[in-house]
């Protein structure tokens, strides 16, 4: 597995410059609300990803009154060799990512090379929020699984805006509407189809940890939508083709996908208390922990933030239980309660790292 070393953080949001070791097992982040236990983490997560986990545009992620921020990891790597990565972005959208020293020629080319899981309380916005956040879920995960699926979603969302420029200018060209109809089926379709895959693979492994974590109280479930049920991209798209006309935009087609999550029958966003809702999500995440694993033969980083947030002890107890039965990879861990993640991580693991945050400096804590 890939395992974070030693990072150092320049600039980014309330951290000045920060050099930290890590643990290859468990570290935990402890600090009050606003210190930046938080922001460490999404500095690994950008170090995967190019992107934060929370903010969708770079200018937030700058330390105010700086312009760049910059960030360099060594992890690791699987087959014994250790590499270095190292991202830096300046005002203006410029954003260098390198391996070694060598830019990527592309820097989606990096998804996937360090793959990570997130549990964070901005989940509860897929329960919340509209189906918008679930795709990017799911895009997230296929994404940095198999390259193929994140230059598909990529192509369809180039020709997509395309299409949808046409519309919105009112150019009828029924020539140019087939032809960009023809290119977003032949994207869609294996699209649809990884989605479906991996909704089915998921459901199974999320109803088991929510029953782990929940005592088994409520049976869970995940419902995947797509206009694409329905058949062809194609023909569904020459069958909506006047009402596209008169809405100026594309009304059908993998953009418009869902992910229904439900709790006894019922949307979790209704019937769910805040406590059942953060199990669903936690089960969630661990599930595609899970999957992820499966499919890169070892784990995944797992950065868990704030994760015993609106749950009652019992659930705190049976999620402990599943941690410390599970071979986890390196885990991240924050929390306010510093006596209480003292005395879970002891419980579990002699191997672990401590670090305490104020205004966004870290100090290692010996214990």
């Amino acid at each position: 597995m890939a395992v974070l070393q030693k990072i150092v953080i320049q600039d980014f949001r309330n951290i000045r410059l920060q050099e930290l070791s890590f643990s290859p097992n468990i570290n935990c982040i402890s600090g009050g609300n606003g210190e930046g236990k938080t922001n460490l983490l999404d500095a690994i997560w950008y170090l995967s990803m190019t992107k934060s986990a929370f903010s969708t545009s770079d200018r937030y992620n700058f330390r105010h009154g700086t312009s760049a921020f910059a960030l360099s990891g060594t992890y690791a790597m699987p087959g014994g060799t250790n590499a270095r990565f190292s991202i830096r972005v300046s005002d203006g959208g410029q954003k260098s990512v390198r391996r070694d020293d060598k830019p990527y020629g592309r820097i989606s080319e990096h998804i996937g090379v360090l793959p990570i899981v997130m549990v964070s309380p901005a989940d509860i916005a897929m329960v919340s929020e509209s189906g918008e956040e679930r795709r990017k879920f799911v895009n997230a995960v296929l994404s940095q699984m198999e390259q193929p699926y994140l230059s598909d979603v990529q192509q369809y969302n180039r020709f997509l805006l395309q299409r949808n420029k046409l519309l919105k200018a009112g150019v009828w060209d029924e020539d140019l509407l087939s032809t960009f109809d023809e290119r977003l089926a032949a994207l869609a379709t294996p699209i649809f189809e990884r989605r479906a895959a991996f909704c089915e693979s998921l459901v199974p492994i999320v109803q088991q940890y929510y029953a782990e974590i929940s005592g088994g109280r409520e049976q869970v479930g995940i419902e995947y939508r797509s206009d694409l049920h329905r058949g062809d991209l194609r023909e569904i798209l020459l069958d909506r083709r006047e009402r596209d006309r008169i809405f100026k935009f594309t009304t059908a087609g993998v953009q418009r996908d869902d992910f229904l999550f439900s709790m006894d029958g019922h949307p979790i966003r209704r019937c769910g208390s805040q406590g059942q809702q953060k199990s669903f999500l936690v089960a969630l995440k661990f599930a595609q922990y899970e999957v992820m694993k499966a499919a890169y033969g070892y784990p995944p980083a797992m950065l868990l933030d704030d994760l015993f947030d609106k749950l009652d002890m019992n659930r705190v107890a049976n999620l402990l239980r599943m941690v410390a039965d599970k071979s986890f990879g390196q885990i991240f861990l924050s929390d306010s309660n510093k006596v209480r993640t003292e005395s879970i991580v002891d419980s579990l693991t002699a191997d672990r790292s401590y670090f305490r945050t104020e205004g966004g400096v870290f100090t290692p804590v010996d214990e």
